[in-house]
């Protein structure tokens, strides 16, 4: 799995110019689900994703995590990330997990986010989805597990 993640100072989702998901302070994160990834893949990212420290503390260093300030966590499937971008200048897909796959696997990471955080929104699997953010720092990072 891939999660491009975005500290921000507000996020949200809409889709048919519905706000179907949105958090204040948190985590943005973009995922992308690959074939080989398994249910052990969504738990590994989902620790990666509440454990991560990419808040500041009171010396202004990132040591704080997604826990450690109760920030939100908000989650919207983004299959272009698992794109194959090596060569030519169209990206191929063969890399992405099938959307069966990837719907599934990215609901079990929503529900399992949801049993260990209390903040946590998604946008809408498979939808043409308008994100808006304020990136905070900006700090963006690519985790992949």
């Amino acid at each position: 799995m891939k999660a491009l993640i975005q500290r921000v100072r507000g996020a949200r989702v809409e889709v048919d110019g519905e706000i179907v998901g949105a958090i204040d302070q948190g985590l943005l994160v973009l995922v992308g689900v690959e074939p080989q990834d398994t249910r052990a893949s969504v738990s590994k990212l989902l620790n990666k994703l509440l454990n991560y420290r990419v808040f500041s503390d009171a010396e202004g260093k990132m040591n704080l995590s997604l826990k450690d300030v109760d920030g939100g966590l908000l989650l919207v499937s983004q299959f272009t990330l698992a794109a194959d971008t090596k060569s030519g200048l169209r990206p191929g897909f063969s890399t992405a997990a099938s959307p069966a796959l990837g719907e599934q696997l990215f609901n079990h990471l929503a529900e399992l986010a949801r049993t260990l955080h209390s903040h946590v929104a998604t946008g809408r699997f498979g939808a043409d989805m308008q994100v808006h953010l304020v990136n905070d720092g900006p700090v963006t990072f690519l985790l992949e597990t």
